[in-house]
């Protein structure tokens, strides 16, 4: 079988590309890293390839009932991954096409900028079987950090990137309910059937104007007393209240 050990290879070129956003968008295609996040998203994506050491395919090779499978050395590894654990191998799949159906319940995420506050929030709504996830701005979801922050659950939810117009003109009945720090209503309307729970920057919140174009707020109740909580912790205990807690 024939090995890559070139960093200098074509095919590995391209292959690094996919490291920048732009090229990401250009090519439609993204990074999946380590074996749990290849494997979770081959239960919903066929991979384009898998590339992974011999030594990794020695000892899994019974694993992948596919010959889309290339075998690289250590230093090309080294050169695709964008992580120090990528466990021998890494996956090329196709950005899936969002879905063209009406937007249901789900989550809203309006400028998430950091990587893995956006992997987890989008794991945690494939964990609670949200089939709606509206990216407003922030982080690309198919960057490699937010791949590897999603498990691989990412392409178990109906990812929709537009703009808060878009949504808005898009939405129909769907009313938007905001996670504010106060003054908010209580989370029983987080148990209503048409909402969208939106969620803002980490470190700004939603923006004034989206605010008022939301029909809902809802406080999250911290008996604690601590000034709020981390973007992620909120949208997740939201989404389980919402979901799973009737």
């Amino acid at each position: 079988m024939k090995i890559i050990t070139s960093r200098q290879n074509e095919q590995i070129k391209e292959l690094t590309l996919l490291h920048q956003p732009k090229y990401r968008k250009k090519l439609q295609q993204f990074l999946a890293q380590g074996m749990r996040t290849v494997t979770t998203l081959m239960g919903k994506l066929e991979p384009l390839q898998l590339y992974m050491t011999e030594e990794f395919f020695n000892q899994h090779k019974k694993d992948f009932k596919t010959d889309k499978i290339t075998i690289i050395s250590q230093e090309v590894l080294e050169k695709i991954s964008t992580t120090a654990t990528s466990q021998g191998i890494v996956g090329l799949f196709a950005i899936p096409k969002s879905s063209d159906k009406s937007l249901t319940k789900g989550l809203v995420l309006c400028n998430i900028t950091d990587p893995g506050n956006m992997g987890t929030l989008i794991r945690t709504a494939a964990a609670m079987n949200v089939k709606t996830v509206v990216l407003i701005d922030g982080v690309d979801p198919w960057s490699p950090k937010v791949v590897q922050a999603t498990a691989g659950t990412l392409a178990s939810v109906n990812i929709i990137e537009c703009s808060w117009q878009e949504l808005i003109n898009r939405k129909a009945a769907l009313k938007l309910c905001a996670l504010v720090v106060k003054d908010g209503q209580n989370t029983n309307i987080l148990s209503r059937d048409d909402i969208l729970i939106v969620v803002g920057n980490e470190a700004v919140g939603i923006p004034a104007q989206w605010l008022r174009d939301c029909e809902l707020n809802c406080t999250l109740s911290m008996p604690g007393n601590t000034e709020s909580l981390n973007a992620a912790i909120a949208g997740s205990i939201a989404l389980y209240l919402a979901f799973i807690k009737k």
